[in-house]
Order: C-alpha cells, then structure tokens, then sequence
C-alpha cells in the first residue's frame, strides 16, 4: 500500500533554514503529482507547494522565494527546502500524492495519499 513518511522537521530561529523529506512506498513514485501542505494551530490546512512528473512546480504566494519543492525519483523521496523562515511558518508539514493527469493539482481533495506530518517550529 502507499506509504508516506516525512521528517526533517524541529525548531529553527527565524532566518533559518530547514529541509524536510519525504519518503514514499507502495506505488511507482515517478509517475505521482507531490505535494507539501501545512496546518498551523487553529488554521485550515493549506497547501504549500505542489510538483508535477514533469517537473513543473507551483508555490502559495506566501512561500515564493523562499521554499523550493524537489523530488529524487531514484530515492522515492520528495523535498521541501525553506530558507528564510518565519514564525509564520510554524505548523505540521504534510506530504501527500495523488496519480498525475495533465496539470498539477494543488488542492489538498486533490490527493489520495498523506503522511503522518513533521512539526516545524520558528520562535522569533
């Protein structure tokens, strides 16, 4: 079965950089749209970035320049590299997949499969 597993999060100061990982199992990972969303306490979950098979990648307007979504189809792994970080980017971090079509979906009812979550904490 699809399995999804992230890591790499903690607590930075604001300014730092982290980079988190997700590995993923149970389905042929090079042919799966990625994506990363995040949930903050008292928030709705949003979505963060999102990679297609192609390639293409999309980002929120709030993480533009400062998070670069990745993927390694050798390791199975999809990234998510964010520098500059703020306290509002404090939240769990989720990776999730879905089968790709034409265009990347970037709605979190768009994928079938999640991870558990990795905090990340950015104290000012």
């Amino acid at each position: 079965q699809v399995q999804l597993a992230e890591s790499g999060g903690g607590s930075v100061q604001a300014g730092g950089s982290l980079r988190l990982s997700c590995a993923a199992s149970g389905y042929t990972f090079s042919t799966y749209c990625m994506g990363w969303f995040r949930q903050a306490p008292g928030n709705e979950r949003e979505t963060v970035a999102g990679i297609h098979v192609f390639g293409s990648t999309s980002y929120a307007d709030s993480v533009k320049g400062r998070f670069t979504i990745s993927k390694d189809n050798a390791k199975n792994t999809l990234y998510l590299q964010m520098n500059s970080l703020n306290p509002e980017d404090t939240a769990m971090y989720y990776c999730a997949a879905t089968k790709c079509g034409w265009s990347l979906p970037l709605r979190q009812t768009e994928y079938s499969y999640w991870g558990q979550g990795t905090q990340v904490t950015v104290s000012s």
